[in-house]
């Protein structure tokens, strides 16, 4: 029997124990470059990168979610990451939510992973291969990943500026509708095959991503 609802909102949940609360995915260097400034700035940078770096990781944990192969994906995940800090922090974090997923949702899947990619496989695919053991859809799992996407670097902002949490609150509100575009399109290239899944660029993530690694002093990890 398919989970239901409550368990996509466990899996979402910015509470689950899978470290993305020390990452601003991208958004610390935005906030020091002056292109997040505001409610309205902040919007405009997490919805480019959700219909980017987003559908990309939504797809690759859609695919994982239906039972393509997470080596592969894996794999897939490395060619669409030119940048080393940000294939490192996707490793550091895929680390994490595969001890939090084999505590809470353990099975075969995310044991093999683990042995396979003892130093962590990408964030991603372990959302997907975590889904999947928790009884969770393709679409699930993609809408996990593209909310994850925007939460983060919202979340981090209003550490970061000091903004109003109902102004964060509200622009994750507004991105709604894209965060359904998005998973759907992820769960539809699913199905296909791995090479043919979203390869969305985000050049500006990738370069500032090598500078913040190269900070003396940040408030978060990437």
């Amino acid at each position: 029997m398919r989970a239901g609802a409550a368990t996509l909102l466990v899996l979402a949940d910015g509470r689950f124990p899978a470290g993305g609360h020390a990452h601003s995915s991208g958004a610390e260097a935005a906030v020091k470059a002056g292109r997040i400034r505001d409610a309205a700035s902040l919007h405009r940078f997490c919805a480019g990168r959700l219909h980017t770096a987003g559908l990309t990781a939504a797809a690759l944990a859609a695919a994982a979610a239906a039972g393509t192969d997470p080596l592969a994906l894996d794999e897939a995940a490395d060619a669409r990451t030119p940048s080393p800090a940000l294939r490192r922090t996707a490793r550091r974090l895929g680390r994490q939510m595969m001890r939090a997923a084999r505590a809470t949702w353990p099975g075969p899947g995310l044991d093999a992973l683990a042995a396979a990619r003892p130093k962590g496989a990408h964030q991603p695919v372990v959302l997907g291969l975590a889904a999947r053991s928790a009884g969770l859809t393709p679409l699930d799992a993609a809408h996990a990943a593209a909310y994850e996407n925007v939460s983060g670097p919202a979340t981090a902002v209003v550490r970061l500026l000091g903004l109003d949490p109902f102004d964060a609150t509200a622009v994750l509100a507004r991105l709604a509708p894209d965060m359904e575009e998005v998973a759907r399109r992820a769960e539809e290239a699913a199905r296909g095959p791995v090479e043919d899944l979203p390869a969305a660029s985000a050049p500006l993530l990738e370069i500032t991503a090598e500078q913040h690694a190269a900070w003396p002093v940040r408030l978060f990890a990437s």
